[in-house]
């Protein structure tokens, strides 16, 4: 009993201990206490309140609610606030922090305290981060402050420089944005594509003029940005192009689905609501002018490739693209609309050159001379469909060759005299003023052909063609000899 009572004791006073200091920790009593104190000073009107909303009242994204978020989220004290989740970054090892929904971050400047806090709205879903600054420092920091935000943000920003593809959501209206976003790791740059080289000089040259042409836009008086045509059949490239001149820039992209957009309203406020410095893409505008598949008006469409809301952002490419742009209105064509003109024909001999080096890691090989042959005379496939090949054959070239090669005579069997002939039609109807290269201020490879040269491939189609029927004519009389003699014998 003597010895029970120290023991007692020393037990009390270790639980009594566990509990101080359960007390003391940051989730409890002295948590309480802090933010206790911090209510009674914002009783007292101690504080000056700043919102920064996540759009304004056109439903644009605001830029310094953006640096805002990034600033906080890159703050070691995030990870002292109640609550806040974690992603996971681009690199293996690497955790993002990002503040939850009406949480409050610390941040010091200057030795004076600010605090910050994530606020989302129960009616709407908006989103707003809440400044809470002294009024005996707002004088002497607030400026200051919100300049060494934008210097840490463009720091952040050049460092976890992510390219991202945006995609419009159908119309919700409890949702305050339309816009969802994954990365844009899309692998093709424009010095890989199968194109004319110096078409993709004229391209990357065209697009490292814009980026340094403010001023120059301004003192014209126009909205600074620019327009891409893309058209060509179907696996040629356009949109592989476009994932190309986005890393060339590292330019976001607005990829609009037209057959979401409920109207020419819906349409406008996608557009108000994407950022400076992006990629607005439009792919198969023909298919929703010709076949009239979207709820949206020719004028609709016009305005939203020249309208007065252009003018609401900056430093913007808008692309189109089209399988053929013969049956489309002129007027969405016209210089203003559409800056740069690009064809995308289906592959030539040089083209194919450049995909079997990139696929195949072939510059030459024996049966070249017989794949130029075919495609001088005629026939052809699209790079999609050359490039489909050679990765199925990759570890074989001279069998993928084979295919190619097995490929093209299918395509000549099928469409290569209809073709041919509907070319040389044409062009015996259509003076050299026709060509497409006659239009100003585009780039194009050329379609057009002299009618000698039609009549050349026409010719040697023809005579290839001849060749297989002897061919299989001398193997049948052979095959008749060998039977006879059988007979005779």
């Amino acid at each position: 009993m003597f010895f029970a009572y120290p023991i007692l004791v020393l037990v009390l006073t270790i639980i009594v201990s566990y509990l101080i200091l359960q007390l003391l920790s940051k989730t409890s009593l002295l948590h309480i206490l802090r933010k206790c104190w911090r209510l009674i000073e914002d009783r007292f009107h101690v504080h000056q309140f700043y919102k920064i909303p996540q759009f304004n009242e056109h439903k644009q994204e605001n830029q310094l609610y953006r640096k805002v978020a990034s600033y906080l989220n890159s703050l070691a004290s995030v990870e002292e606030s109640d609550f806040a989740n974690l992603f996971s970054g681009n690199k293996s090892n690497e955790i993002i922090l990002l503040l939850d929904s009406n949480q409050t971050v610390l941040d010091t400047f200057l030795s004076a305290k600010v605090y910050w806090t994530n606020e989302k709205s129960e009616r709407d879903g908006s989103r707003a981060l809440i400044l809470k600054i002294r009024r005996t420092d707002k004088r002497r920091i607030l400026r200051p402050y919100l300049q060494h935000i934008q210097k840490v943000f463009d720091e952040v920003d050049q460092r976890r420089k992510e390219v991202k593809l945006y995609i419009n959501a159908e119309s919700e209206p409890e949702r305050n944005g339309r816009w969802r976003s994954v990365l844009f790791n899309h692998p093709a740059t424009i010095d890989a594509m199968a194109m004319d080289s110096d078409l993709k000089n004229k391209v990357k040259s065209d697009l490292e003029s814009f980026l340094k042409s403010k001023q120059y836009y301004h003192r014209l008086g126009r909205v600074w940005k620019r327009s891409y045509l893309l058209y060509g059949p179907s696996g040629t490239g356009k949109t592989s192009f476009v994932a190309g001149m986005a890393k060339f820039l590292c330019y976001d992209v607005y990829d609009i689905d037209l057959s979401k957009v409920s109207d020419d309203s819906d349409l406008k406020l996608l557009l108000l609501q994407t950022t400076n410095k992006s990629l607005i893409v439009v792919e198969d505008l023909d298919r929703y002018l010709v076949e009239k598949s979207t709820a949206v008006s020719l004028s609709g469409i016009l305005n939203f490739m020249d309208g007065i809301l252009s003018c609401c952002g900056e430093e913007r490419i808008m692309v189109f693209t089209m399988n053929g742009k013969d049956q489309v209105d002129p007027t969405v064509l016209r210089p203003g609309r559409i800056d740069v003109r690009i064809h995308f024909p289906l592959c030539d001999f040089s083209a194919f050159k450049s995909l079997a080096d990139s696929y195949l890691g072939l510059k030459e090989h024996k049966l070249f001379p017989q794949i130029e042959e075919m495609f001088q005379i005629g026939s052809s496939l699209s790079p999609a469909e050359v490039g489909e090949i050679m990765i199925s054959n990759r570890t074989s070239p001279s069998r993928a060759l084979k295919s190619v090669i097995t490929a093209l005579q299918i395509k000549g069997d099928h469409s290569g005299l209809s073709r041919v002939g509907q070319r040389l039609s044409a062009s015996s109807s259509c003076r050299p003023s026709c060509e497409e290269s006659s239009e100003s201020g585009s780039f194009f490879a050329r379609e057009g052909a002299h009618t000698m040269k039609e009549f050349r491939k026409f010719y040697g189609l023809l005579r290839m063609r001849s060749s297989r029927k002897e061919s299989m004519d001398l193997d049948s009389v052979e095959k008749e000899n060998s039977v006879h003699n059988t007979r005779l014998g």
